[in-house]
């Protein structure tokens, strides 16, 4: 492993410049050292603070007592928070990919809003409250929208391609959207419950749903790896992509479908939580180069880490309450995306 100097094209009035790019088993290293040291920072810190000595004890000779308590409790937001911040992080790395463009997100193809209008019609129509019924709602939601869109651009002159696959994603969330905003107008009890879920949070989670929809997160994960390889030709284009005797068609569908299990999964668990999957693969992007078989596996363990510290973040700036972590992502990830806007490689939508 090696860590080696990057040379970046002189642009005018700066001179040159020359940026640090990490060798991928260094990168792998560190960023797996920055997510254990952030799910450490989640079981310790919160309205209670708890040394780290009781986080070892609460697993290896629980007592019951309020520092283990304290520990425990926090489990799930920790595992959540680790499973919702790699699936956002793969699912906007493999979005990037499959749309050869450094600035889409999972959001493109209508993900969250597909999953906020399942979420609004089960309060309204059904009087549906439960967590685990809500995450259920979402992620329905979630994969319809992207059924619909992606049945939309395939059925376009052109097929699926990144540019009808954008286009139909925005007008399914435009709908979605439309239809959500004439919901809440008109139904105040459903506006009331609905902003605390549309927020993005980890506090609602539990084991009980990580148990049910785990193995949709694993599936996607899956599809995400299997790909990557494939997206490296995508990024040629698609001429390009099938002299390499890649099937263009399969290869996007199945990145597609990643997109759906990883960020509808997400989405359903924690709420619309955005900028994870626009910034964390272009961060990763920027360490380790282009390579989408170490961007995807990467942005999934950067994802976790980013979405951990800002849970923690949350809970030390709102003490004894929580911030919620969709609040410090938009505070945290909007800077960032100006910053990508302003550099000169990023391309436009």
């Amino acid at each position: 492993m090696s860590l080696a100097p990057a040379p970046t094209t002189p642009t005018s009035g700066s001179g040159a410049r020359r940026r640090v790019r990490l060798s991928p088993g260094w990168a792998i290293v560190v960023c797996l050292g920055a997510m254990f040291v952030a799910a450490a920072l989640s079981l310790t810190l919160g309205a209670r603070i708890v040394p780290l000595d009781a986080v070892w004890d609460a697993f290896l000779r629980p007592d019951g007592s309020t520092d283990q308590a304290a520990v425990l409790s926090r489990v799930p937001t920790t595992i959540t928070g680790l499973l919702v911040g790699a699936a956002l992080g793969m699912g906007g790395a493999v979005m990037q990919g499959m749309a050869r463009n450094p600035l889409a997100d999972p959001g493109l193809l209508g993900v969250n809003a597909g999953a906020s209008l399942f979420v609004v019609l089960g309060m309204t129509l059904f009087g549906w409250q439960a967590p685990l019924v809500i995450v259920w709602c979402a992620l329905a939601g979630a994969a319809v929208a992207v059924v619909v869109g992606y049945g939309a651009a395939a059925a376009s002159p052109g097929g699926a391609t990144p540019v009808t696959l954008a286009l139909a994603g925005a007008a399914v969330a435009a709908i979605a959207t439309a239809v959500i905003t004439g919901i809440l107008i008109v139904d105040q009890s459903t506006l009331e419950s609905f902003r605390f879920w549309q927020v993005g949070s980890l506090t609602a989670a539990s084991f009980s749903s990580l148990a049910q929809l785990g193995g949709l997160l694993a599936l996607g994960a899956v599809l995400a790896v299997a790909c990557s390889g494939r997206l490296n030709a995508l990024a040629l284009g698609d001429d390009v992509a099938r002299g390499l005797g890649v099937r263009v068609g399969a290869s996007r569908l199945t990145a597609v479908l990643a997109v759906v299990l990883l960020c509808g999964t997400a989405t359903a668990l924690a709420g619309p939580i955005g900028f994870v999957g626009l910034a964390v693969p272009h961060a990763v992007r920027f360490l380790v180069g282009a390579d989408y078989r170490w961007i995807v596996a990467l942005s999934a363990v950067a994802g976790a880490t980013f979405l951990l510290v800002c849970d923690v973040i949350g809970r030390i700036l709102a003490r004894p309450g929580v911030l919620e972590v969709g609040i410090v992502t938009g505070v945290i990830g909007a800077p960032v995306f100006i910053a990508l806007l302003r550099r000169r490689k990023a391309v436009g939508l």
